[in-house]
């Protein structure tokens, strides 16, 4: 059964809904982002244990410190490149952050490739079902130019302030 919860954020953070469907979690987001309006009313709004893991987990992290434990979760209708870039994305240290380009490089030397789009890179990690645990928003433009976010810009500047990026 596919399931939708709210998890309140402190101040300057719009809420998230935690979505699981059997004991995984399969997608976060801001409420009101891009991505509410995509998954609106496919899931009852009923808690699940593995909604106490990723609340446990946010709740690590909005403390001020990426917990060294990911919660079970599974990324659906996925292709294999959007699997490499959300294994990248992974990889990005709390408090850092790296351009589209940088993942493509990466991606491009693992598939023994010269060169791969950054624009590809870009439309893999605005795919990302999952906020913050797979860290999409430490990933901006080249020169430190930050760039859209599904999750809206305002949530993006405040999770790169959180985790003591200058910007």
């Amino acid at each position: 059964m596919k399931r939708k919860w709210r998890y309140r954020t402190p101040k300057g953070f719009d809420d998230l809904l935690v979505c699981e469907e059997d004991g995984e979690l399969t997608g976060l987001w801001f409420e009101g982002s891009r991505a509410d309006g995509i998954h609106s009313g496919m899931y009852g709004m009923k808690e699940a244990e593995t909604h106490s893991l990723v609340a446990r987990w946010l709740d690590g992290y909005f403390a001020g410190s990426e917990p060294d434990w990911l919660p079970p979760m599974r990324l659906d209708f996925t292709t294999p490149f959007r699997r490499m870039v959300s294994e990248e994305m992974r990889r990005i240290p709390f408090g850092t952050t790296v351009t589209y380009g940088d993942i493509a490089k990466r991606i491009a030397a693992k598939l023994g490739k010269a060169r791969m789009s950054a624009q590809a890179v870009g439309g893999a990690v605005g795919w990302n079902p999952i906020c913050i645990i797979i860290p999409c928003h430490r990933v901006i433009g080249a020169g430190g130019k930050l760039t859209g976010y599904g999750g809206g810009m305002k949530n993006k500047i405040a999770l790169l302030k959180h985790e003591g990026v200058e910007l």
